[in-house]
């Protein structure tokens, strides 16, 4: 069973915008009971060398795949920083969507979609901890 005061450390993609998708991810984990998170990503700072600084000190990097299309470049960025540093990726599908954009799935630790206990499960397994929850693959 994971440590109930642990803080977990994320980089949650992002395209330096106000998306939606971003701000609905946000208060999914916020809302979340017994679940603590840092995210370590800074808007606005995608230079490769900033993206690493980032990145490297990062347990789980959470891919907003819903954003691959707005900016594949930048996001792309982010990606291959994270496989560089070998750090466990969980995509979370487009909201409200079922499939990922093309060569997202394969690069991904864990697949989910958008449900806050599931996003966790997902986070938790991805660093090989037990969890609490079952989730379908869907959710």
């Amino acid at each position: 069973m994971p440590e109930q005061s642990r803080i977990y450390k994320l980089f949650i993609s992002n395209i330096g915008q106000d998306v939606k998708e971003y701000n609905i991810f946000l208060d999914k984990l916020s809302a979340a009971h017994d679940f603590k998170y840092k995210d370590y990503a800074v808007q606005g700072k995608y230079l490769p060398e900033e993206l690493k600084e980032q990145i490297e000190a990062v347990d789980v990097v959470i891919m907003l795949s819903g954003l691959y299309s707005k900016d594949t470049k930048l996001v792309q960025g982010q990606i291959d920083t994270a496989r560089s540093l070998k750090k466990p990726i969980v995509v979370i599908r487009p909201y409200g969507v079922e499939m990922v954009p093309a060569g997202l799935e394969t690069i991904a630790t864990e697949v989910v979609g958008w449900n806050s206990f599931c996003i966790i499960d997902s986070i938790r397994t991805a660093l090989g901890e037990e969890s609490d929850e079952y989730c379908d693959i869907t959710d």
